[in-house]
């Protein structure tokens, strides 16, 4: 193990660990079935695309919201749950000034479209007061979190994917040519 998933591993909380819990007795049913910590090509995506976006959507109690949340969507909890890590006041900072630029961006933009879609939009579906609530920050920063948030998690998922398959991939060419070596063995 290298030393960051050493890391992950023993700062992870387990499934005993969070069965034991009172405040999660309300959905410790759920919580302890497998499909929610199994890591299989479907929930592992989900999961990481999950956190990213819980990540940089909410400042506070990211790990509350991503777990709630994984329950009810079947995503693998584990990978949500490191994936949340985007959020954390290191990078977080970061991610305030670039999505301050791209919500001022977005709006200059909108201005400069003669039927404003974004503004009236956001206007009659109360959107930009949905965002600040969720992300604590001006509507310019919110809706630019809310850009970033969606782009990685797409990116997320679809890198998860990508590296799911090609595990997947790898050890199946492993068996395959352990296979061949034993059968030419057995030949000769």
């Amino acid at each position: 193990m290298n030393g960051l998933s050493k890391w992950f591993h023993n700062h992870m909380p387990t499934r005993e660990s969070l069965e034991r819990s009172r405040l999660l007795r309300p959905v410790a049913g759920r919580l302890m079935q497998s499909d929610v910590w199994r890591f299989n090509r479907r929930s592992v995506p989900r999961g990481v695309a999950l956190g990213l976006f819980v990540g940089v959507m909410i400042p506070l109690a990211h790990f509350v919201v991503v777990a709630f949340v994984a329950l009810f969507v079947r995503a693998n909890l584990p990978a949500a749950l490191a994936a949340t890590f985007i959020g954390f006041p290191v990078f977080y900072v970061f991610l305030v000034a670039a999505a301050y630029r791209i919500g001022e961006w977005l709006f200059h933009l909108d201005a400069a479209v003669p039927i404003s879609p974004i503004s009236e939009t956001m206007q009659a579906t109360h959107t930009g007061d949905l965002l600040q609530r969720l992300t604590g920050a001006g509507l310019d920063t919110a809706l630019g979190l809310f850009v970033i948030a969606s782009v990685l998690a797409s990116v997320g998922y679809l890198v998860a994917s990508f590296v799911w398959r090609a595990r997947v991939a790898r050890k199946r060419r492993q068996r395959l040519d352990a296979a061949r070596t034993r059968r030419a063995a057995l030949q000769a």
